[in-house]
């Protein structure tokens, strides 16, 4: 029989090898689903049901799913967390979870901010934020510092940021920077770029190494040592504090 699961912790580092000592290459965030491919003895091989991304996961932090409570929640509406933080409290326990954004709360009822997992019933303590200006919401992750694989404000790479930004915005993207690339239509002139449009930069095989998203036609914000914002025009990224150029423009891709 397949097994499912789901995190009900803020955040499950996703390994590239069952080892702790493993290079982290991506998060499952609260609430977020996944199937499990195979079992070991403390890890399981698991694809992500948002982005199908596969990696290992250690077993201590699974929650399983049955196939028919699986297809219930995913199928289900949700809220997606767009603060940081955003808290929610077991109610049987009464124990608090700070959240980061992007976390998917299933079976949310807006009414009550109720939702439960299995037997677990929580409650979202603070009033949800309608807020879904993506400048905005951009701008909450100034100075995240960056690392790989990461998905939240205290750790984010540069395709992790746009993955979590877009999904609050309701818009699911792959986890990488060279499977975004290939959506969205292209705007081949500056002149023409709108706040949230992707820029995607390459290195000097042509493969994609960085991406951002576009503030306005001068500003970019992207995971760069933190999360920061630099000068941005048709070469690429300007570093104020460097005083040079560090990433070279490839293509400029419009999503939303």
């Amino acid at each position: 029989m397949i097994q499912y699961g789901i995190s009900e912790i803020s955040i499950i580092p996703v390994r590239k090898e069952p080892s702790e000592k493993s290079e982290q290459v991506t998060q499952i965030l609260f609430g977020e689903t996944y199937e499990i491919l195979e079992e070991q003895l403390k890890w399981s091989y698991v694809k992500l049901t948002f982005d199908k991304y596969e990696g290992w996961i250690d077993n201590k932090m699974i929650t399983p799913l049955d196939p028919k409570s699986f297809n219930e929640m995913i199928n289900r509406s949700s809220y997606i967390t767009k603060q940081y933080t955003e808290t929610i409290v077991h109610v049987d326990k009464n124990e608090i979870i700070n959240l980061p954004p992007g976390c998917t709360l299933p079976n949310f009822d807006a009414d009550n901010k109720h939702f439960s997992i299995h037997k677990n019933n929580y409650l979202l303590k603070n009033n949800p934020s309608n807020n879904a200006d993506i400048s905005d919401l951009c701008k909450t992750f100034l100075n995240a510092p960056y690392q790989w694989g990461g998905k939240n404000p205290l750790g984010i790479d540069c395709s992790g940021f746009v993955q979590v930004i877009y999904k609050i915005l309701g818009i699911k993207l792959p986890r990488d920077a060279g499977m975004q690339v290939t959506l969205g239509q292209t705007i081949n002139f500056i002149g023409e770029v709108a706040t949230g449009d992707l820029a995607f930069f390459d290195d000097e095989e042509g493969s994609i190494i960085h991406m951002g998203i576009i503030l306005n036609k001068d500003e970019i914000i992207h995971a760069s040592g933190k999360v920061r914002i630099d000068k941005f025009d048709h070469q690429g990224i300007f570093n104020r504090e460097k005083k040079k150029y560090t990433y070279k423009l490839r293509i400029i891709k419009r999503l939303i």
